[in-house]
């Protein structure tokens, strides 16, 4: 009986220890999260709303993927459209999927140093919606997010540091994961020209938020942990992006006034890797998904009624202007 309870104490003991572990590496993150109610809106967040409106009904009004290329194409020319019209020249990598031709698109911010290497930073989102839903939240706007980065940081010059905000395809079933995925491509891109990639932001499913209490669901054992009302925005990376989730995570919070979460966790729990992020990951590179958590709080996740007047543009405007803001901390003068 003595050796039996030593060993339950042993046991005890290590399990303790396990979660004292994890609680440490994927839990703590720098930082306090701002608490809600969020302030009135200012002027440029209202204009910045409006415009990322735009965005999402010019290119979510309708399922647009490899099942629809006609409206596949159209989101991708209104990218381009919104990218030109800011000055942009962007550019496409383009390749084919199930007799489709479709593309990647992105616009780069090159660094004025040119006697060092430079190191690069990608912030990407998906513009293909899943089956035949718009997908006006999943990813318009993360979408829409991505194009007024590249005006909020038109005129922006970083010293060492390029930037690529990229508008990526193929990310929903059945190319998550997979060789034709959008970030796979491009992430593979990059690496053959030999770029060295500092860490990677998928903007994913970023326009739902609720103060009710109950709105928000999660993997276990996380329901354990966080709160369950609905109103912030996670960072959330895989086990090897821990380094960079601090990076990112501890500027936004003095940033902004949206509450946050942040942590790591691997792979195999549910909604981890559910984006462009993964795709990164999966080749030794630090990436995080900023989410409103999708299927977790969005009752349109994947559904017809995923449409633009559903998503909350005022609080992604609020989210755009704080990550504009991190990527000039991210990647200084």
């Amino acid at each position: 009986m003595k050796t039996l309870a030593l060993t339950v104490i042993g046991v005890t003991a290590a399990l303790i220890a396990l979660i004292a572990a994890y609680a440490l590496y994927g839990l703590w993150v720098p930082g306090q999260s701002a608490t809600a109610p969020l302030p009135a809106l200012s002027d440029q967040e209202r204009d910045l709303a409006a415009r990322l409106r735009t965005h999402i009904v010019a290119i979510a009004t309708q399922p647009h993927n490899v099942e629809h290329p006609a409206a596949l194409e159209k989101s991708a020319q209104a990218i381009e459209a919104a990218f030109r019209g800011l000055g942009y020249e962007p550019q496409s990598q383009r390749f084919e999927t199930a007799g489709v031709a479709v593309r990647n698109i992105w616009v780069t911010i090159e660094p004025t140093a040119s006697n060092t290497p430079a190191h690069s930073l990608v912030v990407g989102a998906h513009y293909d919606s899943a089956g035949r839903s718009p997908g006006a939240n999943d990813n318009g706007s993360g979408t829409a997010s991505v194009i007024e980065l590249a005006r909020l940081l038109k005129d922006y010059k970083p010293s060492h540091a390029r930037i690529h905000l990229v508008a990526f395809v193929n990310e929903e079933a059945p190319y998550w994961g997979g060789p034709d995925q959008g970030a796979a491509r491009f992430a593979d891109m990059l690496l053959g020209r030999g770029e060295a990639i500092d860490g990677m932001l998928s903007l994913e499913t970023l326009g739902w938020f609720s103060d009710a209490p109950g709105s928000q669901k999660y993997p276990a054992p996380f329901n354990l942990i966080y709160p369950d009302t609905g109103n912030f925005v996670a960072f959330v990376g895989m086990p090897g992006s821990r380094h960079f989730l601090h990076r990112v995570l501890a500027p936004f919070r003095r940033i902004t006034a949206v509450p946050t979460i942040g942590g790591i966790a691997p792979s195999f729990i549910d909604g981890i890797a559910w984006s462009d992020h993964k795709a990164f990951s999966d080749r030794g590179i630090p990436a995080l998904m900023l989410t409103d958590t999708a299927p977790f709080r969005y009752p349109h996740y994947h559904r017809a009624t995923d449409t633009p007047d559903k998503v909350d543009v005022e609080t992604l405007a609020r989210i755009t202007l704080s990550l504009a803001a991190t990527l000039r901390e991210l990647a200084p003068k």
